[in-house]
């Protein structure tokens, strides 16, 4: 058996790590502030949490053509464009924050979407110069950077939410700067460009093949569960703290305790699928979500923000790295960009679903703060239940070609 040189796959994650670090901290800053920005700019306090949810509805957006113009130009390239819209995207949302425009804040967020898009792809981008028995290592790792980030976004909301005249203006501006540091770290990426397809090169299955392989359903169903419920919980959770009676500067530490549990258990989640695989860290992490919910339901003091948002973290992250590694070992080379394309489309498809819901539970369900953060998450069960059922399915399978 070949065995197959990870030193460049070493220096790729090396250079991913700091690009998840560096402009993955306007990530955190963004689910800190855009859901109490866009209650002050709203219309209607339901719509509160619409800035977020056009965010992820741009990433839906623009998954699929951002892999297949990867597939095309590079991964680089792509990176590129990413950091570009998520400046463009921040630089109008602070535009909107200064005229006090809610349709043009949104837009804004719209526009970031197109980052949160690209910086999925990080993880795949860590795998493509790997081989076989570093890919979850090398996708743990990437997914780790974000515990910088976990740390720098927060902390750079506090210095700069109130630092100029309009409330959260300089957040958004700082947000533009870290997109425009950031590119330049991918000029050290160092990962080849997809040669064009020679003619008669093998083309692999269609999208439609792809998606009804069992693994891959499952991988899909599960990354798509995890992320939407920690984004159905993360976006209302600034809201309910701060109309708990807390201080906006309390809502930034819960979400600064969320991310980086969400980063953190990333040091070691690849060795542990490595060791016991990839279907019992899914179901694991499934089941911390589940937690995370009852935890949530128990009460409103800060403690139990802090331990039920540190449980979502841990549960996504469990959940979302076990079923990107579970993906990548179920599609040939040469399926990669259709497949990684499709899976960010329906992932982020099923985030927009959540996005949307959480305003509307936190905000216009039941009479107080408490019942709205009750509803969210007691939302999360009948995804929790198809997600476990459909690992069960694919436990009572035999294993298929492409067994991770």
């Amino acid at each position: 058996m070949t065995t197959v040189s990870d030193t460049i796959a070493r220096r790729n994650v090396f250079v991913l790590v700091a690009a998840q670090a560096v402009l993955g901290a306007q990530m955190p800053m963004i689910f800190t502030i855009a859901g109490l920005a866009g209650k002050q700019l709203a219309p209607n306090a339901c719509l509160a949490t619409l800035p977020i949810s056009a965010m992820v509805i741009g990433s839906m957006l623009t998954a699929t053509p951002i892999s297949a113009f990867m597939a095309k130009f590079g991964r680089r390239a792509g990176f590129v464009v990413g950091a570009a819209g998520g400046a463009a995207g921040a630089a109008i949302s602070a535009l909107g924050l200064s005229l006090a425009s809610f349709p043009l804040f949104v837009f804004g967020a719209l526009l970031s979407g197109i980052y949160m898009s690209a910086q999925g792809f990080y993880r795949f981008a860590a795998t493509d110069t790997a081989s076989d028995a570093f890919r979850p290592k090398a996708i743990s790792y990437v997914m780790a950077g974000g515990l910088l980030s976990a740390v720098f976004g927060p902390e750079l909301v506090k210095l700069t939410a109130e630092s100029m005249a309009v409330t959260f203006l300089g957040t958004y501006i700082a947000a533009v700067a870290l997109n425009v540091v950031g590119v330049f770290l991918f000029a050290l990426l160092d990962i080849p460009k997809p040669k064009p397809r020679a003619e008669g090169a093998p083309h692999g299955r269609s999208r439609m093949e792809l998606i009804r392989t069992p693994r891959i359903a499952v991988a899909v169903i599960v990354a798509t569960v995890s992320y939407a419920l920690m984004n159905l919980v993360m976006t209302s959770s600034p809201l309910a703290v701060v109309g708990c009676g807390y201080a906006t500067a309390d809502a930034a530490n819960v979400v600064t305790a969320h991310v980086l549990a969400m980063f953190v258990p990333s040091f070691f989640t690849g060795h542990l699928i490595a060791r016991f695989g990839t279907e019992r860290i899914m179901a694991l992490g499934l089941f911390i979500l589940a937690c995370a919910g009852l935890v949530a339901m128990a009460g409103v003091e800060l403690e139990n923000f802090f331990a039920a948002l540190i449980l979502l973290g841990i549960g996504w992250n469990f959940g979302f790295i076990g079923a990107t590694a579970m993906l990548t070992a179920s599609h040939a080379p040469e399926e990669r960009g259709r497949m990684q394309g499709l899976n960010d489309l329906i992932v982020f498809g099923g985030v927009t679903v959540a996005s949307f819901s959480s305003g509307g539970l936190m905000n216009c369900s039941g009479g107080s703060v408490a019942a709205g953060w009750s509803a969210v998450n007691m939302a999360m069960l009948p995804f929790l239940v198809l997600a476990g059922g459909a690992l069960i399915w694919l436990a009572l399978r035999p294993k298929d070609e492409f067994a991770a």
